[in-house]
């Protein structure tokens, strides 16, 4: 076996049970990785310098497939669900047995890598994979440790991802031939059967979300996060897929200090990534310059088909998936800020696309809202975004992040209490899905007026103005705000009744999905929940 580019002479695939392969590639360069992937005809270069890809039959998570070894460690603290799928200690050790096997004779490609930006909280992360453009991902995702660092880093938490390599159900324990497993006592993150490389992301950030919580009181957060350049106000963005949590935190006059994974400690916020991971569909330079602009060599375009005859990306092709993305050193970001660190958060904003047209553009929360808003975690799926959803659909994802939740939803909403508590933070909840109507009827949110209410927000704007009740929800909305039509600020419709009777039953929706939870809530959270909202309502 020949490695190359190895610095620590200490650590060999030998010793983490991996033989036989034919060169294993230690930390090569991204401009090394992109050749490698043009070289073994798995990507071609596009005309921004990007790299593109296709990632193969999955084109995004398998929440299905997704498991945690369940043994002494976590047996008694992870909330086991059909989310945390538990998984036998010794089909996890075979399975890593027989994906080692199966790279014999393969070339294989390794980075040594750091996730989070607090170097107090820092864990290590290698990553093994049979493709140079999943190594590429991670060294996109994760911190890039310098050159020195290299030679004496340890071994922290490995991922081996080989996507070419088809799990026996009935043999491995999986679902079907992919699998996402977690094994917390040994620190191993296995992933075959699937290219998709949100896989490796997403992995990492579930073993933080026990890790910080669970053991060193830290919150892990689905968020972005920026920071006022003046006076250093540090800013989060809660939000599920689609509802702008990365186009909304990449704010020209402000410094990102990251687009989707953190950590709240004693000190502030903390990225726990090195890159972004955006959404490409119908991107434009207009709409988000600064993701458009970052699309350049070192970045991955995956999924995505390029005008014809050319080498240029179209962005507004599903072709092959809705779920288009790219990732890219969190450098492409002209404002990032290094390293990605801020404050306590002056102000909290939770993201929703309400294809109902009911919740406003912008309200401010109790802290008892707050706490009901984030463990509901509410958006909307709309018609043509997933097969058979022919209607506005309502989602509900715990604390705006479920998928990756190994601990029960109550603990993180729980100390994101105390920490807005303890910090005075302002709430605000934020609809940039419909208004006037629902989806079909009333106009998707205007994203310079978002950005607009979220601006007033920072700048303290909305202190200054008269706020008024949303009728059944309880929410207070502003009156005005500087640079949107006051008659944006109000959800409710031209037909009243139509408008009630929606909003009913939205509110019985978020009753029925909180239900679960309520055992553990306290008074204030209880009281928070929406009421009946009368046919005759006119806000």
């Amino acid at each position: 076996m020949k490695e190359i580019g190895l610095k620590n002479p200490k650590i060999t695939l030998r010793k983490l049970g991996i033989g036989g392969v034919k060169r294993a590639y230690w930390n090569l360069s991204s401009t090394e990785l992109v050749e490698h992937t043009i070289s073994k005809g798995e990507g071609t270069l596009s005309d921004t310098g990007a790299i593109m890809v296709n990632t193969g039959e999955f084109t995004g998570r398998s929440p299905k497939d997704k498991f945690t070894v369940d043994d002494a460690l976590t047996h008694d603290s992870v909330d086991w669900n059909h989310i945390n799928q538990p998984f036998a200690a010794d089909k996890f050790d075979a399975l890593y047995d027989k994906m080692c096997a199966h790279l014999r004779r393969k070339e294989v490609y390794i980075s040594d890598l750091y996730a989070c930006a607090d170097v107090k909280y820092r864990i290590n992360v290698r990553v093994i994979s049979e493709t140079p453009w999943a190594n590429h991902f991670a060294r996109n995702m994760f911190i890039r440790p310098e050159a020195a660092e290299l030679e004496g880093i340890k071994t922290g938490w490995t991922i081996l991802c080989v996507p070419s390599f088809l799990a026996d159900a009935a043999v491995d324990g999986t679902r079907q031939h992919n699998a996402s497993i977690i094994d917390f006592t040994k620190k191993r993150i296995l992933i075959c059967g699937s290219g998709y490389t949100g896989e490796i992301k997403k992995g990492i950030f579930t073993i933080l979300n026990w890790v910080l919580p669970h053991q060193k009181n830290v919150l892990s957060m689905h968020c972005s996060a920026n920071v006022g350049r003046e006076k250093r106000d540090t800013a989060i963005f809660f939000g599920l897929s689609g509802t702008g949590k990365t186009t909304l935190s990449a704010d020209p006059n402000r410094d990102l200090i990251g687009d989707d994974e953190h950590g709240w400690s004693d000190k502030g916020v903390f990225n726990f990534e090195g890159g972004c991971y955006a959404k490409t569909i119908d991107l434009t330079s207009e709409k988000e310059p600064e993701i458009y602009a970052a699309i350049k060599h070192g970045a991955i375009l995956e999924n995505i088909i390029c005008h014809e005859g050319t080498r240029t990306p179209d962005y507004s092709r599903s072709d092959i998936t809705e779920n288009t993305r790219v990732s890219y050193p969190i450098h492409h970001i002209a404002n990032a800020l290094e390293p990605s660190v801020g404050g306590h958060p002056k102000n909290i904003f939770f993201l929703t696309c309400d294809a109902f047209g009911i919740l406003p553009p912008i309200s401010r929360l109790t802290p008892g809202q707050a706490k009901f808003y984030f463990i509901n975690g509410y958006t909307a799926k709309v018609a043509g975004t997933e097969a058979g959803v022919t209607e506005p659909q309502p989602t509900f994802s715990a604390c705006f992040g479920a998928a990756f939740l190994p601990l029960h939803p109550t603990q993180y909403a729980t100390m994101l209490g105390e920490k807005m508590q303890k910090h005075q933070a302002n709430v605000w909840l934020i609809n940039t899905g419909w208004n006037g109507g629902e989806y079909g009827q009333g106009e998707r949110m205007k994203l310079r007026f978002t950005r607009a209410m979220i601006t007033a927000a920072l700048n303290g704007e909305l202190s200054k103005v008269a706020f008024r009740e949303l009728p059944g929800f309880g929410l207070q909305m502003p009156t005005t705000c500087p640079d949107v039509p006051s008659e944006v600020l109000n959800p409710t419709w031209t037909n009243a009744a139509a408008y009630a009777e929606r909003a009913n039953d939205l509110a019985e929706k978020f009753n029925a999905n909180f239900e679960k939870y309520s055992a553990q809530a306290d008074a204030e959270t209880l009281a928070a929940a929406p009421s009946a909202v009368a046919e005759s309502v006119k806000a």
